[in-house]
């Protein structure tokens, strides 16, 4: 029965406030208990054996923890130096402007003074191994996230309006979400159906023309009448979908470079099985790189390609580069582009926190059938951005309910590849931990020992000034190692967005300096600033180095070679979970 919200309800309106809430907490058991004889069900299956593996935090305790933490907040800040009014107002989760009530104020104080003292407290500590210092900080820096009170109903003042304006629904929905997500193993962060690969993502015209146990090839269909002489071909990373190159027409590195006159091939890797269990960095190298590339050369007949690797696929390409120049047969490839790539792991960012003896042992047992479920990785991404990827979409998603967004970019992050566990576990091991790919001879590639200085292929090197994953400084040690011709180039942003940032969208910035330079802080003091989108400056040089143009027919158009098509872009491979 609906009463006036300024006066007490009668006796029949409250038996009916007191039956509507009953009713609100017996359906949000009802869901747990159902999810709890779900999970009970399935503890006989391989997938939920290996994520019983997983140390997790009952709810029961999570409460507890916040309650003690919020026991203690609010009868010490007062004692405590509060954050200034400055900090907090760009502090996007207290930007609603019921944390500036009286009550919210003081436990958004609370928490900020006591969040200062613990992350001030980790630096005060000495004598410390700086590794181990590192973790603690990124440790105390992720509990300080998880704790805050925006990330709690009955602490978050939009949360609690909510609740009434919704009557409690969307406690309901935000539970039904989590007890899905939870099911799934992985958090969503948009509608199940706003994107379909194929439908409104990775839609540029194109045809696989070949596949292989580890890859599938697509050549992407020419849309000017003449084509640059040398081909580019496209190593994305096999640690996610290729097609964050293609995401849509209006950001699509491909369509743009087809569009700009170049014959544009791309791999598509297979996420991994049990059938790829003994995959490693040199099939990923010379079954998957060196194998593509001459594919393109023989089918094209030309001498060389233009070739681009991404994050991972970067580290594996200047092996590849390595390995053709120790065997006479650099002139395959015309020039190298490099996405966010690392060579020299010794500055590679917060990633290194989890590679220790502890973190490969955990891996081994978390891999199943020789092969590492692809949302563990999505998981260790999430928390280098905790507050973004996680706490943000456990308070929109889950307690105020809100509309999923439809973010084409986070679909792509959701969609998550397995790993053959071996080469991952050599890849934290021999790179994050030994950085073995910077010392001559340490790694071969086949029967090859790898060494970098021997790279005289000419090189585009493209970092991201706030890249987490692959930070600048790091990427930037590339130049210590390659001999032959090498631009660096420094966009803004971050991993993603720092290199899908198409011209149209007339976003960011980039810095040149062409000035010899032996460290980052030396380049960025002398560089020129230009506005917008690094890819005109990257299409200006390899024009250069690509022998003048050709008719766009016969084997440039895809199928019509001696490859016949074998489906359509994007291919199965991608589709594959």
């Amino acid at each position: 029965m609906a009463h006036d919200s300024s006066t007490p309800p009668g006796p029949s309106g409250l038996l009916d406030e007191i039956a509507h809430w009953t009713g609100i907490i017996g359906q949000m058991q009802q869901l747990l208990m159902e999810h709890g004889a779900s999970v009970a069900l399935k503890m006989t299956d391989d997938a939920a054996e290996a994520a019983a593996k997983v140390p997790t935090l009952a709810p029961a305790d999570l409460m507890a923890a916040h309650s003690a933490w919020w026991k203690e907040a609010l009868s010490t800040w007062q004692s405590l130096l509060p954050a200034g009014p400055e900090a907090l107002a760009k502090d996007r989760r207290f930007a609603d402007a019921r944390w500036q009530e009286p009550l919210f104020d003081m436990i958004r104080q609370s928490y900020a003074a006591i969040a200062g003292q613990l992350l001030q407290g980790v630096e005060a500590i000495e004598g410390v191994d700086p590794k181990m210092k590192d973790q603690m900080r990124f440790a105390t820096q992720s509990f300080v996230e998880a704790m805050s009170p925006a990330n709690f109903a009955l602490t978050n003042p939009a949360v609690l309006e909510r609740i009434f304006e919704t009557r409690g629904a969307n406690l309901i929905t935000g539970l039904e979400r989590m007890m899905d997500d939870l099911g799934r193993g992985q958090m969503r962060h948009v509608g199940a159906d706003a994107f379909e690969v194929g439908r409104n993502m990775a839609v540029t015209p194109g045809k696989v023309i070949k596949e292989t146990p580890l890859y599938q090839l697509i050549h992407y269909a020419p849309a000017t009448p003449t084509v640059q002489a040398t081909p580019l071909l496209i190593f994305p990373p096999w640690i996610n979908r290729f097609y964050i190159l293609d995401l849509n027409p209006q950001k699509s590195f491909v369509r743009w470079a087809v569009e700009q006159g170049l014959s544009v091939f791309i791999v598509s890797w297979k996420s991994a099985d049990a059938s790829l269990a003994g995959v490693t960095m040199s099939d990923y190298v010379l079954e998957g790189q060196r194998d593509a590339i001459d594919t393109v050369r023989t089918l094209l007949d030309v001498p060389n390609v233009h070739v681009i690797g991404y994050c991972v696929a970067g580290t594996a390409l200047a092996m590849l580069l390595a390995w053709l120049a120790a065997k006479g047969e650099a002139e395959k490839v015309a020039s190298a582009t490099f996405f966010t790539a690392q060579v020299d792991f010794t500055q590679a960012g917060d990633l290194t926190l989890f590679v220790d003896d502890a973190q490969l042992s955990l891996i081994e047992q978390l891999a199943t059938d020789g092969y590492l479920d692809g949302r563990y990785m999505a998981a260790t991404f999430n928390l280098l951005r905790g507050r973004d990827l996680i706490w943000n979409y456990v308070v929109n998603n889950y307690l105020m309910a809100q509309d999923y967004a439809p973010f084409d970019l986070l679909h792509w992050n959701g969609d998550v590849t397995n790993l053959p566990a071996e080469w991952h576990r050599r890849y934290l091991a021999d790179f994050y931990r030994d950085n073995l790919l910077v010392k001559p001879g340490a790694l071969t590639v086949g029967d090859v020992p790898i060494d970098l200085s021997k790279v005289a292929t000419p090189s585009y090197v493209q970092a991201g000034r706030e890249d987490h994953i692959a930070p600048p400084e790091s990427v930037w040690k590339l130049t210590h190692f390659f001999t032959g011709p090498l631009k660096f180039v420094l966009a803004g942003s971050g991993h993603i967005a720092g290199v899908v940032n198409p011209p149209s969208a007339n976003k960011y910035q980039y810095w040149t300096n062409d000035a010899p330079a032996p460290t980052l802080a030396d380049f960025v003091a002398g560089a020129v600033e230009h506005k917008g989108s690094w890819w005109p400056d990257w299409l200006a040089w390899i024009s250069e180095r690509s022998g003048g143009e050709v008719p766009a027919k016969k084997a440039r158009i895809p199928g019509k070679g001696k490859l016949k098509a074998i489906e359509d872009a994007p291919g199965r491979y991608v589709r594959t979970r």
